[in-house]
């Protein structure tokens, strides 16, 4: 989910309560404070609530603009609304602060501690604070999206970029447009660092040691417990990447040789078919698995006329299937599906709730492909977890935790099998593969779903180890390939210069978007597709189930996504899933015939990249 919440509605009533926390000491002719009361508490954070689902409401709409219309005025636009909104945030967060000790109701300490954990960057308590972190976090941001390489005589966005490096096969020229968008991002570089002092000083005013520490705060959990958590998944997940990473490098190899893709070293990162070799299923033509009959969604779509509108509407349908109510007309006439061709706009896929009630939006810039009818499903996920939780407290209305967000529509997904096609009437029956084509579909999930694992550990692992002062400006890029190497096994195609800000070419880093959200999602996803297979009865091969059409599913589904966050994520889990605990043994189950082909297929090979 991305959505912009930073901007400043002033509510008079949150003065008696806030105002009082932005004075320093008192004289000492002046009376002691008294002691803060729960009744006290409770008012502070009634109007707190009120303050911010005004101040929510101005931000999304200016964010909107922004991101569906870049220029010199927008991004003026969003940088006042940004500054605002972290002012009102901080101050809210330290007034929550003062409330630490009193004995008030479960309920109501949870949202007193979501409120001091409500910003993505803290801005100090200090005059020009809020101002310069907008300032330099809009910089950053526009750098991104404005961003454009000179390729071939022509100028060439991202999103075509992204199209090019998933289908283009000569080393050279995947190399060349690699490295053109990762220069691109050089100039982020000294913005970040100074982003990084603000939002950690900011963190300090709070309570926190860091960044770091503030965001893994956010899981109901120490941080540092938290981390451990983020260890055991992917402990139990490591081996079957590590046999993936084997298979796939050794057909690498196979295609463009030694001297291009060596089998004692990390794979060239411009090779699997994404800008970030985040997710590799692009080169499914090179280390898939062949099937006797192939299921071509990009074409099944193309042929039968797919377009952005149509796409979206059969996103829609499998959740209306599960007895989930349709999107309101505002979805249809709001939503940006394509990219405009008079204006730059963030194309970036979102999902975004503008009021807290009925004004949801996806924002896309729609190609017909495979890809983006996955993407579809996943962005409407958001759209149905925020229309059923908007009926809690404003503070509530969220996901239990950012992990949950993510997975919702991977989950939904994750049934889009060739029984899903049929039923649609994408694919005939005697079209459909048969069992023993299981293991190619299994290979092309596992090239996107297992292979995104370690980038996305590793991406934020950087920003944790970043926000700690483990990793000095003057090393950002250095560190960011040290940690790309040591999880993914993956390295630059080229020998990357000293001024290099490589981290900066991906969104989620100029756009300061936690990133764990998106690991914890891969867990989840899993987890929550077990269990409604195994709501529905499903008897067979796990990968093979679908719960379309299924509605006594989706009342317990929409049963858990009705309760926001205002319990502990276990409690959110337990209501769906049956158990407590996050566990990767769901994705072990799904993917366990092709682990076992894997084992057997790498026998004999070098395995391994240190």
């Amino acid at each position: 989910m991305k959505l912009l919440k930073r901007a400043a509605v002033a509510i008079a009533a949150m003065c008696v309560a806030a105002c009082a926390m932005q004075e320093g000491p008192a004289a000492p002719t002046e009376p002691a404070r008294a002691a803060a009361t729960a009744e006290e508490a409770e008012a502070f954070v009634a109007a707190a609530e009120q303050e911010l689902a005004a101040l929510g409401e101005q931000e999304a709409h200016t964010a909107w603009v922004y991101e569906t219309y870049i220029n010199y005025d927008t991004e003026w636009l969003v940088q006042r609304v940004a500054a605002a909104g972290t002012e009102a945030r901080v101050r809210l967060a330290a007034g929550a602060a003062r409330f630490q000790d009193v004995e008030v109701s479960p309920a109501l300490r949870r949202k007193l501690d979501l409120l001091r954990l409500a910003l993505v960057l803290p801005a100090p308590q200090r005059d020009g604070a809020a101002d310069e972190l907008a300032a330099v976090t809009t910089r950053l941001a526009s750098a991104y999206s404005t961003g454009r390489i000179d390729y071939q005589g022509r100028q060439v966005t991202l999103d075509e970029l992204e199209t090019l490096m998933g289908t283009t096969r000569d080393p050279a020229l995947t190399a060349e447009m690699w490295t053109k968008w990762h220069d691109t991002a050089a100039p982020m570089a000294a913005d970040y660092a100074r982003m990084v002092e603000i939002a950690n000083e900011g963190a300090r005013g709070l309570g926190y040691d860091n960044v770091a520490d503030y965001w893994l705060s956010n899981y109901d959990m120490p941080p540092d417990e938290m981390a451990q958590e983020v260890d055991r998944l992917w402990g139990q997940m490591q081996p079957f990447y590590s046999e993936l990473h084997c298979y796939v490098r050794a057909r690498l190899n196979d295609r463009y040789g030694d001297a291009v893709v060596p089998l004692d070293e990390p794979i060239r990162a411009d090779l699997l078919g994404n800008m970030w070799a985040q997710e590799w299923g692009n080169i499914d033509d090179i280390a898939g698995l062949p099937m006797r009959q192939s299921v071509d969604l990009t074409q099944l779509l193309q042929n039968a006329g797919y377009d952005a509108q149509r796409m979206t509407e059969t996103g829609e349908r499998f959740y209306t299937s599960l007895g989930l109510p349709e999107l309101p007309d505002s979805f249809w006439e709001r939503s940006q599906f394509v990219r405009p061709r008079d204006r730059d706009v963030v194309c970036h896929a979102s999902a975004w709730n503008l009021d807290s009630r009925d004004d949801v939006r996806i924002k896309m810039c729609i190609q017909i492909d495979a890809d983006n009818f996955q993407t579809i499903h996943h962005e409407l996920g958001h759209n149905y977890y925020q229309r059923a939780y908007n009926q809690q407290p404003f503070l509530f209305q969220n996901g239990a935790h950012d992990g949950f967000h993510e997975a919702i529509g991977d989950f939904i997904a994750l049934n889009a099998t060739p029984e899903y096609l049929v039923r649609i009437g994408l694919l005939r029956q005697n079209q459909a593969p048969s069992a023993d084509a299981d293991n190619a579909l299994l290979m092309r999930q596992a090239l996107d779903k297992v292979a995104f694992l370690p980038f996305a550990l590793s991406l934020d692992q950087w920003r944790w180890q970043v926000f700690r002062g483990d990793i000095a400006p003057e090393n950002y890029n250095a560190a960011w390939w040290e940690l790309r190497r040591r999880y993914q096994g993956i390295r630059p195609p080229t020998e990357r210069p000293a001024g290099a800000f490589d981290p900066g070419a991906k969104y989620h880093i100029p756009n300061s978007v936690p990133y764990l959200r998106y690991f914890l999602a891969r867990v989840l996803q899993f987890q929550f597709y077990e269990a409604a297979c195994r709501q529905a009865g499903w008897e067979g091969p796990l990968h093979r189930c679908t719960v379309y059409g299924n509605t006594e599913v989706g009342a317990r589904f929409n049963a858990m996504m009705e309760m926001g966050q205002s319990r502990p994520w276990p409690d959110a889990l337990e209501a769906f899933t049956g158990t407590r605990q996050m566990d990767g043994s769901s994705m072990v189950n799904y993917f366990r015939p092709l682990m076992s082909w894997l084992e057997n297929e790498n026998r004999g090979r070098q395995c391994g990249w240190e």
